[in-house]
């Protein structure tokens, strides 16, 4: 079942998403984080994957801030100048910090339901959604304890608020599925990513989709490859079952 939620902060309503599962629960609760097309039907579906699953499901919004948009057309998003500025002005229409007070909020007003179980939340989030998973790792580490990032861009950058940096923090279990030859994560970044998790004594798995390209896990892209995201599903759905049950 989807319902609209929708939570008050100090500068708006911010809006999202919530999928519950049939029956009393209480069910384990996942925040799915939208990719850089924001939420959809591809979104719906891959939300109602976790659902068939038996875990509620939060999508936040994270483009609330700019009110309704018209639809991409990904096949020529990144290559038409005019629609490639309009995605980078949504994506760089909020900060991390504004997207983990989101999470924050929305996981509350989920806990509120005798049907949710809120006091261990994974995450799993797809291209800049894998970016705000791994950030939700360490900004609401007394949450998270379970983060898939799927083909997640930006894990480490050269600024003071890399993601990565955030790693003594943490005390999630990670997942990453690393997309082939993807600018966005290199296997430079790769091996800065390890070489800061294992510092910092996190558990964590990195693994590269070989032959797959940035986005292979989004249903609606041109570039989605099927068995790379059943690969990813098994993945992060064995790492929410090992960390969010029992």
């Amino acid at each position: 079942m989807q319902e609209r939620i929708e939570v008050t902060l100090p500068e708006g309503v911010a809006d999202g998403l919530q999928y519950m599962p049939e029956g009393d629960g209480p069910f384990p609760l996942v925040v799915s984080y939208m990719d850089a097309g924001g939420l959809r039907p591809a979104m719906t579906t891959m939300a109602e994957r976790l659902v068939a699953e038996g875990y509620a499901v939060v999508q936040p919004n994270l483009y609330w801030r700019a009110g309704p948009f018209a639809p991409f057309d990904f096949a020529t998003v990144w290559t038409d100048p005019a629609e490639r500025q309009r995605i980078f002005a949504l994506m760089d229409g909020f900060t991390p910090a504004q997207a983990m007070a989101e999470t924050r909020a929305f996981i509350t007003a989920m806990e509120a339901d005798p049907r949710i179980d809120a006091r261990r939340v994974g995450c799993i989030g797809y291209c800049m959604g894998g970016r705000m998973a791994f950030f939700a790792a360490s900004e609401l580490a007394d949450r998270v304890v379970a983060v898939a990032s799927i083909h997640g861009g930006g894990l480490v950058t050269d600024k003071p608020n890399s993601p990565h940096l955030g790693a003594p923090k943490i005390r999630a279990r990670l997942y990453f599925a690393c997309a082939d030859n993807d600018r966005a994560c290199t296997p430079e970044h790769r091996a800065a990513l390890g070489e800061a998790l294992t510092a910092a004594g996190v558990d964590h798995r990195i693994e590269l989709y070989e032959g797959a390209l940035h986005g292979f896990a989004v249903p609606d892209f041109p570039v989605y490859d099927q068995a790379a995201a059943e690969r990813q599903w098994r993945a992060a759905l064995t790492l929410f079952a090992e960390t969010l049950r029992g």
